[in-house]
Protein backbone atom coordinates (compact mmCIF):
# COMPACT_ATOMS: atom_id res chain seq x y z
CA UNK A 1 0.00 0.00 0.00
CA UNK A 2 1.08 3.59 -0.69
CA UNK A 3 1.85 5.69 2.35
CA UNK A 4 -0.39 8.67 1.59
CA UNK A 5 0.97 10.80 4.43
CA UNK A 6 4.60 10.27 3.33
CA UNK A 7 3.71 11.05 -0.28
CA UNK A 8 2.07 14.30 0.75
CA UNK A 9 5.11 15.23 2.82
CA UNK A 10 7.51 14.58 -0.11
CA UNK A 11 5.36 16.34 -2.68
CA UNK A 12 6.81 19.87 -2.13
CA UNK A 13 10.34 18.56 -2.54
CA UNK A 14 9.40 16.66 -5.71
CA UNK A 15 7.74 19.76 -7.16
CA UNK A 16 10.80 21.88 -6.32
CA UNK A 17 13.07 19.38 -8.06
CA UNK A 18 10.77 19.35 -11.08
CA UNK A 19 10.79 23.16 -11.30
CA UNK A 20 14.57 23.23 -10.91
CA UNK A 21 15.04 20.67 -13.71
CA UNK A 22 12.64 22.58 -15.95
CA UNK A 23 14.52 25.80 -15.26
CA UNK A 24 17.85 24.15 -16.07
CA UNK A 25 16.48 22.73 -19.32
CA UNK A 26 15.13 26.14 -20.29
CA UNK A 27 18.50 27.74 -19.57
CA UNK A 28 20.30 25.19 -21.76
CA UNK A 29 17.85 25.82 -24.62
CA UNK A 30 18.32 29.58 -24.22
CA UNK A 31 22.12 29.25 -24.26
CA UNK A 32 21.92 27.10 -27.37
CA UNK A 33 19.85 29.77 -29.06
CA UNK A 34 22.37 32.44 -28.08
CA UNK A 35 25.25 30.34 -29.43
CA UNK A 36 23.40 30.00 -32.72
CA UNK A 37 22.86 33.76 -32.90
CA UNK A 38 26.50 34.45 -32.04
CA UNK A 39 27.89 32.52 -34.99
CA UNK A 40 27.27 28.85 -34.43
CA UNK A 41 26.46 28.43 -38.12
CA UNK A 42 28.79 27.76 -41.04
CA UNK A 43 32.49 27.69 -40.03
CA UNK A 44 34.90 30.06 -41.83
CA UNK A 45 36.84 28.81 -44.84
CA UNK A 46 40.39 27.84 -43.83
CA UNK A 47 43.48 28.53 -45.92
CA UNK A 48 47.09 27.35 -45.69
CA UNK A 49 50.43 28.79 -46.76
CA UNK A 50 53.03 26.90 -48.78
CA UNK A 51 56.83 26.99 -48.88
CA UNK A 52 58.65 27.52 -52.19
CA UNK A 53 60.35 24.40 -53.50
CA UNK A 54 61.97 25.56 -56.77
CA UNK A 55 64.89 27.40 -55.18
CA UNK A 56 68.18 28.61 -56.71
CA UNK A 57 71.00 26.12 -56.36
CA UNK A 58 74.07 27.26 -54.47
CA UNK A 59 77.00 25.96 -52.49
CA UNK A 60 76.20 28.16 -49.50
CA UNK A 61 77.05 27.72 -45.83
CA UNK A 62 76.55 24.42 -44.05
CA UNK A 63 75.85 25.52 -40.48
CA UNK A 64 73.05 24.46 -38.12
CA UNK A 65 70.22 26.99 -37.91
CA UNK A 66 67.41 27.46 -35.37
CA UNK A 67 64.36 29.38 -36.63
CA UNK A 68 62.47 31.19 -33.87
CA UNK A 69 58.76 31.97 -34.20
CA UNK A 70 58.42 35.46 -35.71
CA UNK A 71 57.37 38.26 -33.38
CA UNK A 72 54.14 39.99 -34.40
CA UNK A 73 51.76 42.63 -33.10
CA UNK A 74 48.31 41.53 -31.96
CA UNK A 75 46.65 42.54 -35.24
CA UNK A 76 48.41 39.77 -37.16
CA UNK A 77 49.16 37.40 -34.28
CA UNK A 78 46.13 35.23 -34.93
CA UNK A 79 44.29 33.26 -37.60
CA UNK A 80 42.29 36.05 -39.22
CA UNK A 81 43.21 37.56 -42.60
CA UNK A 82 43.95 41.27 -42.23
CA UNK A 83 42.41 43.81 -44.61
CA UNK A 84 43.21 47.53 -44.46
CA UNK A 85 40.46 49.65 -46.08
CA UNK A 86 42.52 52.83 -45.58
CA UNK A 87 45.64 54.09 -43.80
CA UNK A 88 45.40 53.44 -40.08
CA UNK A 89 42.21 51.36 -40.38
CA UNK A 90 42.27 47.62 -39.73
CA UNK A 91 39.58 45.05 -40.36
CA UNK A 92 39.43 41.34 -41.15
CA UNK A 93 38.18 39.32 -44.08
CA UNK A 94 34.85 37.74 -43.07
CA UNK A 95 34.35 33.97 -43.17
CA UNK A 96 38.06 33.25 -43.79
CA UNK A 97 40.99 32.24 -41.61
CA UNK A 98 44.49 30.75 -41.69
CA UNK A 99 45.03 27.13 -40.69
CA UNK A 100 47.03 28.19 -37.60
CA UNK A 101 48.27 31.31 -35.84
CA UNK A 102 50.05 33.30 -38.53
CA UNK A 103 53.49 33.57 -36.79
CA UNK A 104 53.53 29.84 -36.12
CA UNK A 105 52.48 29.11 -39.70
CA UNK A 106 55.17 31.40 -41.14
CA UNK A 107 57.80 29.80 -38.89
CA UNK A 108 56.85 26.36 -40.23
CA UNK A 109 57.11 27.58 -43.84
CA UNK A 110 60.48 29.24 -43.15
CA UNK A 111 61.85 25.94 -41.85
CA UNK A 112 60.39 24.06 -44.80
CA UNK A 113 61.95 26.57 -47.22
CA UNK A 114 65.42 26.11 -45.69
CA UNK A 115 64.98 22.34 -45.90
CA UNK A 116 63.95 22.60 -49.56
CA UNK A 117 66.94 24.84 -50.30
CA UNK A 118 69.35 22.27 -48.85
CA UNK A 119 71.85 25.01 -48.00
CA UNK A 120 72.31 24.14 -44.32
CA UNK A 121 73.51 21.12 -42.42
CA UNK A 122 70.31 21.13 -40.36
CA UNK A 123 67.46 23.46 -39.45
CA UNK A 124 64.92 23.31 -36.64
CA UNK A 125 62.97 25.07 -33.92
CA UNK A 126 64.09 26.22 -30.47
CA UNK A 127 64.11 23.16 -28.23
CA UNK A 128 65.15 20.78 -30.99
CA UNK A 129 68.23 18.76 -30.12
CA UNK A 130 70.60 20.46 -32.52
CA UNK A 131 74.16 21.67 -32.09
CA UNK A 132 73.23 25.26 -32.85
CA UNK A 133 75.53 27.55 -34.83
CA UNK A 134 73.07 30.31 -35.70
CA UNK A 135 69.60 31.55 -34.81
CA UNK A 136 67.19 33.29 -37.17
CA UNK A 137 65.12 35.92 -35.36
CA UNK A 138 62.38 37.66 -37.30
CA UNK A 139 59.46 40.05 -36.94
CA UNK A 140 56.35 40.16 -39.10
CA UNK A 141 55.71 43.78 -40.05
CA UNK A 142 52.89 43.28 -42.52
CA UNK A 143 50.78 40.41 -43.77
CA UNK A 144 47.73 42.11 -45.18
CA UNK A 145 45.51 43.15 -48.05
CA UNK A 146 45.33 46.84 -49.00
CA UNK A 147 41.72 47.16 -50.09
CA UNK A 148 42.31 50.54 -51.75
CA UNK A 149 45.02 49.27 -54.12
CA UNK A 150 44.06 45.60 -54.26
CA UNK A 151 47.59 44.61 -53.24
CA UNK A 152 48.71 41.84 -50.89
CA UNK A 153 51.76 42.87 -48.84
CA UNK A 154 54.14 40.65 -46.87
CA UNK A 155 57.02 42.22 -44.98
CA UNK A 156 59.30 40.92 -42.26
CA UNK A 157 62.71 41.64 -40.79
CA UNK A 158 65.27 38.90 -40.23
CA UNK A 159 68.46 38.77 -38.18
CA UNK A 160 71.02 35.97 -38.07
CA UNK A 161 72.59 35.67 -34.62
CA UNK A 162 75.76 33.71 -33.87
CA UNK A 163 74.65 31.35 -31.12
CA UNK A 164 78.16 31.08 -29.67
CA UNK A 165 78.84 34.81 -29.31
CA UNK A 166 75.32 36.29 -29.32
CA UNK A 167 76.36 38.80 -31.98
CA UNK A 168 74.18 39.70 -34.96
CA UNK A 169 75.88 38.42 -38.10
CA UNK A 170 73.50 40.10 -40.57
CA UNK A 171 70.08 41.72 -40.80
CA UNK A 172 67.70 42.40 -43.67
CA UNK A 173 64.14 43.48 -44.50
CA UNK A 174 62.16 41.34 -46.95
CA UNK A 175 59.12 42.77 -48.74
CA UNK A 176 56.91 41.54 -51.56
CA UNK A 177 53.59 42.62 -53.06
CA UNK A 178 51.17 40.77 -55.26
CA UNK A 179 47.89 41.93 -56.85
CA UNK A 180 44.68 40.33 -55.64
CA UNK A 181 42.96 39.04 -58.76
CA UNK A 182 39.19 39.47 -59.02
CA UNK A 183 36.85 39.95 -56.08
CA UNK A 184 38.30 40.31 -52.60
CA UNK A 185 37.47 37.01 -50.92
CA UNK A 186 39.30 34.36 -48.91
CA UNK A 187 40.50 32.40 -51.92
CA UNK A 188 41.89 35.41 -53.82
CA UNK A 189 43.40 37.04 -50.73
CA UNK A 190 45.14 33.88 -49.51
CA UNK A 191 46.50 33.15 -53.00
CA UNK A 192 48.02 36.63 -53.31
CA UNK A 193 49.47 36.58 -49.79
CA UNK A 194 50.89 33.10 -50.34
CA UNK A 195 52.58 34.31 -53.52
CA UNK A 196 54.10 37.30 -51.75
CA UNK A 197 55.29 35.09 -48.89
CA UNK A 198 56.90 32.66 -51.35
CA UNK A 199 58.87 35.51 -52.92
CA UNK A 200 60.18 36.71 -49.55
CA UNK A 201 61.02 33.21 -48.36
CA UNK A 202 63.01 32.50 -51.51
CA UNK A 203 65.02 35.67 -50.96
CA UNK A 204 65.44 34.77 -47.27
CA UNK A 205 66.84 31.30 -48.06
CA UNK A 206 69.39 32.70 -50.54
CA UNK A 207 70.43 35.50 -48.17
CA UNK A 208 70.72 33.32 -45.05
CA UNK A 209 72.52 30.52 -46.89
CA UNK A 210 75.39 32.88 -47.70
CA UNK A 211 75.74 33.96 -44.09
CA UNK A 212 75.46 30.75 -42.10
Amino acid sequence: MIDTAAALQNRPRMLARGFAFAGLAAAIVALGGCASLLGGGKPPATYDLTAPSNLPKSSGGRGNLIVAEPVAVAVIDGQRIVVKPSAGEVTYLPDAQWSDRLPKLVQARMIETFENANRLRSVGRPGDRLSVDYQLISELRAFEIDAATGQATVEFTAKIVNDKTGKIVAGEVFTARRPVGGALNGSAASLALNGALGETLTALAVWAGKRS
